[in-house]
């Protein structure tokens, strides 16, 4: 889970972006788009056109910072914006999305979940446990 500070501010490239881009052209980007400072320390969230990756860029004092996302299936909400530029989440905001919640409407979206495909097929068997031993039964 991220820890984030109140003084860092979070921002989304609203439309699509290609994601072939690495930390120098995300930087241009923030920059020459969304008319941020890349080198300020905030973090720039980006994502691709089918909606099931995500880029974020963060600049650390020592050198830039591209943490990188693919869903497996479905897709990360985004806000939506006839016009092209960006927008500023909050901190919870940002954990909601990356936690596959929807942070337009605020009710959990289905995500694929390998570990909960393998529970659901040992609880049928009969074998399922907890992380912490508790055995999970049907009803």
């Amino acid at each position: 889970m991220l820890t984030l500070p109140p003084s860092v501010r979070v921002f989304v490239a609203v439309g699509a972006t290609d994601m072939r881009l690495g930390m120098d052209g995300l930087s241009a980007l923030a920059r020459s788009r969304l008319g941020l400072d890349p080198f300020s320390g905030h973090l720039v969230l980006f994502r691709n056109r089918r909606g099931d990756r995500l880029k974020i860029l963060v600049w650390d004092r020592s050198g830039f910072w591209v943490l990188y996302k693919r869903l497996e299936k479905g897709t990360f909400s985004w806000p939506r914006s006839s016009v092209e530029g960006r927008l500023e989440l909050r901190t919870s905001d940002l954990l909601l999305l990356l936690s596959g919640g929807d942070i337009t409407r605020p009710r959990r979206t289905n995500w694929y979940d390998r570990l909960s495909e393998n529970v659901e097929e040992k609880v049928e068997e009969g074998l399922a446990k907890t992380s912490f031993g508790a055995e999970i039964v049907r009803e």
